[in-house]
């Protein structure tokens, strides 16, 4: 980069920390309720409770778990070198909500005092995660083109086990799977939301340092060969990276789609396709667009919440319909 894009791309970079900053200050004041300024100073309850316990958590869990799906979204694009490529092209969200509907169905509400869902569905990614790679892997090398398709695969077979467990449970789990399935974020515990976190920011930072490497794998493998980048070892990263940060974002708030879409899109569209700033980006509107539909979705129908997934939905349909138009 010259010294001017140089420039630009750091003021791009600062526009989005600080519309992520803005949100984290922001948006924990909006709800169905009014909080008063001097009562959550104080530390006077409800106020000071509301504000810290509930709507803070969820605030930053909407931010990060936004950014890691976005990111992750961003990160599977460049791997399979497919613009219309999410976490669930892979399999790895529907593996991550298969796990949680089997603890969901087993009536399993912990596990070694862990909720169990955050178990099942990390255990289902995980599962995902093996069986894709080894059904790509050929004479030590993976394909992106076997990665697509045995994703592809592995997603409907889950979706169908999802169906099937979700027929055979009984009227109040069917109703747990139902809402758990809808994708929402919901307040946390300061413990899990910094366990999170600290998965998330190291994983976002191991992606994002190998940004160069993105940008050569996008274009081709020959050509990211041809300039020095171990194709192998970056594609087996960037798929175990990206579903690192799809499962940990699933297992605390459920299946939440079109941000791993929306937000790559409009960041390659408005401000770059050079990873080095398109994924950094990427992660910080994602978050920020996840809690403002969070935030959205608890005052529109006040005191009823939508929850962020369906808000979500109901703007990347839409968008995705424009988008395979505009390729056609």
């Amino acid at each position: 980069m010259s010294g001017d894009d140089q420039a630009a791309a750091k003021r791009k970079v600062l526009l989005c920390v600080l519309a992520f900053g803005s949100a984290a200050i922001v948006l924990p004041w909006i709800g169905p309720g009014a909080l008063s300024w001097s009562r959550v100073l104080h530390q006077q309850s409800p106020d000071a409770f509301i504000f810290v316990q509930l709507r803070l958590t969820r605030t930053l869990l909407a931010l990060f778990a936004g950014g890691a799906l976005s990111l992750g979204g961003t990160l599977f694009q460049a791997v399979l070198r497919d613009s219309l490529a999410t976490p669930y092209t892979l399999g790895v969200s529907t593996g991550a909500s298969f796990g949680a509907v089997v603890v969901i169905c087993l009536g399993w509400q912990t596990i070694w005092g862990i909720p169990a869902t955050w178990v099942g569905a990390l255990a289902g990614a995980f599962l995902v995660l093996v069986v894709v790679m080894s059904a790509a892997a050929r004479n030590r090398r993976i394909s992106t083109f076997g990665l697509l398709l045995t994703g592809i695969a592995v997603n409907s077979v889950c979706s169908s086990f999802i169906l099937l467990f979700y027929s055979l449970a009984g009227v109040t789990r069917s109703f747990s799977i139902s809402r758990w399935l809808i994708g929402s974020v919901d307040a946390t515990s300061y413990s899990s939301l910094g366990i999170f976190v600290l998965v998330v920011t190291a994983t976002a930072y191991f992606v994002i340092a190998q940004a160069s490497g993105w940008n050569l794998l996008s274009v081709d493998e020959q050509w990211a060969a041809s300039r020095g980048v171990d194709v192998q070892s970056l594609v087996v990263k960037g798929y175990v990276s990206g579903s690192v940060l799809t499962a940990a974002a699933i297992a605390l708030t459920g299946p939440i789609g079109f941000v791993g879409l929306i937000v790559p899109h409009i960041v390659r569209a408005r401000i770059t396709s050079d990873h080095r700033i398109l994924m950094p980006c990427a992660f910080l509107l994602g978050g920020t667009l996840l809690a403002l539909c969070d935030a959205v979705g608890r005052v529109v129908l006040a005191p009823a919440e939508v929850p962020a997934g369906v808000t979500l939905a109901l703007l990347g349909g839409p968008y995705l319909v424009w988008l395979v138009r505009e390729r056609i």
